[in-house]
């Protein structure tokens, strides 16, 4: 439950309550490029990894507040 404290105001709008975010939702939240993310989930080599569901990549909401934070995930 700490982790919902911490989720900043313009990620919670986004969130609107989810768990995930797809990629192009989660890039414009934390200033990335949906391609930055991707590059991320491909070489397996960014500061926070994806889930994948269906065959989609979403990342999870929690991380993406640390990541913003300045936390270490």
């Amino acid at each position: 439950m700490q982790a919902l404290q911490s989720i900043p105001p313009g990620l919670a709008a986004v969130a609107r309550g989810r768990d995930t975010l797809l990629t192009a939702e989660a890039a414009p939240a934390i200033s990335r490029a949906p391609q930055t993310l991707r590059k991320w989930a491909c070489l397996e080599s960014g500061p926070i990894r994806p889930v994948r569901i269906n065959g989609r990549l979403a990342w999870k909401v929690a991380d993406l507040a640390r990541l913003l934070n300045g936390d270490a995930v």
